[in-house]
């Protein structure tokens, strides 16, 4: 099939390299001229293991390209959105400016009867907005979440644990197909596929991160208590993780949960659940939150202490 990716950062570039290893047609399109001239030499802009390998493969064979032109979305059967969803400044939620700006560009040029697929974490509530958008074009979309780890992040393309697909009642048999057709070979290997609405689709990234940050501050909070206990956390992880209900992974204490998702999505579906009324069925989150920031300070104190406050001159 012939498949554009819009936003080619982390996930975009990525997908787009995973997808053309899976024989398909992919222009991946980005504004940033620098990062596009970069991935179209074979150079990620990132670290990712194995990605340099995938990139070079798919512009080896014609299959991959790079552009900063959205004309050159023309002919895809499908595109999908993989651009950055912050939080906004001096706020908790999602801002939404590139997904907007990538959907109008899409609309701008794709051909009618083509599917755009949202891969981005969005707040509840986006797709139904942007499949009315489409819908005066000609143009279907469906909500596609990724799942992608750090380090893991080829794998977890082309052989996921799950595929979810966010479609409407309108155009769910089409949609689904159009999407089975761009994972045949991941579905032929007996993959999960679950078929949801859109709303469904969109909480199970938020959810599922939710969950895992969730699991990090709680097993944080214990450390706090066995620090003032003389308990040893990490037997007291071991020991609770051999319950098969509760897992011994994401249950290390330490320093908390970084990086590019957890933090920004915890703060943005408090901040939508807030919109829709529900921010009590969430509150607890605040408090995942509050966890995770106070472990980082807790660190830098374990630090000080251990030099008696004076820590000028030593190298930690």
């Amino acid at each position: 099939m012939q498949l554009s990716v819009i936003g080619c950062g982390y996930l975009g570039a990525v997908h787009a390299a995973s997808m053309a290893s899976l024989g398909h047609t992919v222009v991946g399109i980005d504004v940033d001229e620098a990062k596009i001239a970069k991935l179209a030499a074979g150079e990620p802009p990132f670290h990712e293991p194995g990605l340099v390998e995938v990139l070079k493969d798919g512009l080896a064979s014609g299959r991959l390209t790079f552009s900063t032109d959205y004309a050159d979305l023309a002919d895809a059967e499908v595109h999908f959105i993989g651009v950055g969803t912050p939080q906004r400044s001096g706020a908790q939620g999602a801002d939404m400016t590139y997904v907007n700006a990538a959907t109008d560009a899409i609309l701008e040029h794709a051909k009618p009867g083509s599917l755009i697929a949202g891969k981005s974490t969005v707040p509840v509530g986006t797709a139904a907005r942007l499949t009315e958008l489409a819908a005066t074009k000609g143009v279907r979309l469906a909500w596609n979440p990724e799942f992608l780890r750090e380090g893991f992040a080829i794998k977890d393309t082309v052989d996921p644990d799950r595929l979810v697909y966010g479609v409407t009642d309108a155009t769910r048999d089409e949609d689904t197909a159009t999407l089975d057709a761009v994972y045949a070979t991941i579905l032929e290997r007996g993959t999960p596929r679950l078929v949801t609405n859109q709303p469904t689709a969109e909480l199970v990234k938020v959810a599922a991160n939710s969950f895992l940050a969730t699991k990090i501050s709680f097993i944080n909070a214990m450390a706090e208590i066995s620090e003032v206990t003389g308990a040893d956390v990490t037997q007291l992880a071991d020991a609770i993780g051999h319950d098969e209900r509760i897992g011994r992974k994401f249950l290390n204490a330490g320093v908390g949960f970084g990086g590019g998702c957890l933090p920004k999505d915890i703060r943005a579906f408090t901040a939508r659940a807030e919109e829709l009324g529900k921010g009590e069925s969430v509150a607890f989150l605040k408090q995942v939150d509050e966890i995770n920031l106070r472990r980082r300070q807790r660190v830098v104190d374990l630090v000080v202490d251990s030099f008696d406050g004076q820590v000028y001159g030593h190298r930690v």
